[in-house]
């Protein structure tokens, strides 16, 4: 299990970029015909039918907007805090809302599963008093084989208790990794915490379909082991401006709210 983990964690750091190729000649490509970029997403991995009443209020009201982000060892990059996704998120909001005050912390419980977790929620809301709490949950539990079931209604556990705190969710799931795919199912968790997520009507940002369109697409060649930190940085860069845009239009906040 701990080979297991080590692996899980290196795959992460060892994404690789792939790069466009240059057009041969200087006509620009008509619209439809331009390749996408690193860091595209498709616009349904981005759409939600649910929204955050409390990001849009404190925006409109020209209240702070708080943000903690609860999350695993996949929610870092080790010695680059700066560089990983909360930080990217937290720096792609500030360039959207640039009137706006963000605020963000994170808190990392790197070897918790979702159960555990949940039970911290309550105390950590009261702490640090977020508007919105990003709940990056289930690498844990899919690489401890943790009953399904017992994940879901864990998941449920905490969501209910963070709406009963009073404060905007948006659950992040596993992230994608080809290397592991033998080692661990991810299935299971993943369509838990979608099932969680229609039923109290939260977010749920989709980091595993992003990540695999990344990896299909060949943007990232995550099967590589050979180029450590600095495409990691390019994943989690991608993975926080990603995560910005889905929270600014869950939060339905139009360019008069962001300018």
């Amino acid at each position: 299990m701990k080979s297991a983990w080590m692996m899980l964690c290196l795959t992460l750091l060892a994404v690789c970029l792939a790069a466009a190729p240059a057009r041969a000649d200087d006509t620009p490509a008509p619209a439809a015909e331009q390749p996408q970029q690193p860091c595209d997403v498709p616009a349904y991995l981005l759409a939600s039918e649910s929204a955050l009443p409390k990001v849009t209020a404190a925006i409109k009201g020209a209240q702070p907007l708080e943000v903690l982000v609860v999350g695993s060892r996949s929610s870092t990059i080790p010695g680059n805090e700066a560089s990983a996704y909360p930080a990217q998120l937290q720096t792609s909001l500030k360039e959207a809302l640039p009137s706006a005050t963000i605020n963000l912390s994170v808190e990392l419980q790197g070897k918790s599963t979702a159960e555990e977790t949940a039970g911290t929620l309550v105390k950590l809301v009261d702490a640090k008093k977020p508007t919105l709490v990003i709940w990056q949950t289930g690498t844990v539990d899919a690489m401890r084989a943790v009953d399904p079931d017992d994940f879901r209604g864990a998941i449920d556990d905490g969501v209910v208790a963070l709406r009963n705190a009073g404060v905007d969710v948006v659950l992040v799931n596993l992230q994608y990794s080809p290397r592991t795919e033998t080692m661990i199912s991810a299935p299971p968790y993943l369509d838990n915490m979608r099932v969680v997520a229609q039923q109290h009507d939260v977010p749920l940002f989709d980091r595993f379909a992003i990540m695999k369109q990344w990896s299909d697409a060949g943007y990232f060649d995550l099967f590589s082991t050979s180029h450590g930190v600095d495409l990691a940085k390019r994943v989690h860069g991608c993975l926080g401006r990603a995560l910005s845009k889905f929270v600014i239009d869950a939060a339905h906040l139009g360019p008069v709210q962001q300018n």
